[in-house]
């Protein structure tokens, strides 16, 4: 106890909690989730990953229950998932890796703009990737995800307001 004033160290409990973190409410946790996100989500490809996203729709809490769906919908934002593979290696480099991926994720996340699902799945060169290549990564997949869900968001917007805008009067009929 002595040695550590004098030198300096403080005892694990008394470190600063780290100020960011990576909450239960921006994590992808149900295996249903997973599953509805490769099934019906779309791809987008890295050199040491493929990341999967799904955008999740706006759930109404008026016309639903108060129930698990709502209240996990009810996070807006990015909810991240990891499946790291036997393929990459053991136990200590699997959970390296998502700790590695985790991190990234953390220091990357955009701010709440679309509400999205993403599964991360690295491949076996994340392995030997410096974490500034991670980093940059998982930022320039997460920078994809938004233009891609904006734009489909602009496409059916407009979309929406042609079909309720033209009401030209259809062929053969009679005013």
């Amino acid at each position: 106890m002595m040695a550590e004033a004098i030198l300096g160290i403080q005892p694990d409990s008394a470190m600063p909690k780290k100020a960011a973190r990576f909450p239960r409410t921006a994590r992808l946790l149900r295996h249903a989730d997973f599953e509805r996100v490769y099934k019906q989500g779309r791809r987008h490809f890295s050199a040491s990953m493929t990341v999967f996203y799904l955008p999740r729709p706006e759930v109404n809490t008026e016309t639903r229950a108060p129930s698990t769906l709502a209240q996990r919908s009810a996070f807006r934002g990015l909810r991240v998932g990891f499946t790291v593979s036997r393929a990459l290696g053991g136990a200590v480099q699997r959970n390296r890796t998502k700790r590695r991926l985790r991190e990234a994720v953390r220091m990357s996340r955009p701010a709440a703009g679309v509400s999205a699902d993403v599964v991360i799945n690295p491949k076996k060169s994340l392995l030997i990737a410096d974490f500034a290549a991670i980093l940059n990564e998982v930022s320039r997949a997460f920078g994809v995800i938004e233009q891609k869900l904006s734009e489909k968001t602009l496409e059916c917007y407009s979309a929406t307001n042609k079909i309720a805008g033209s009401r030209k009067p259809e062929a053969g009929s009679r005013s």
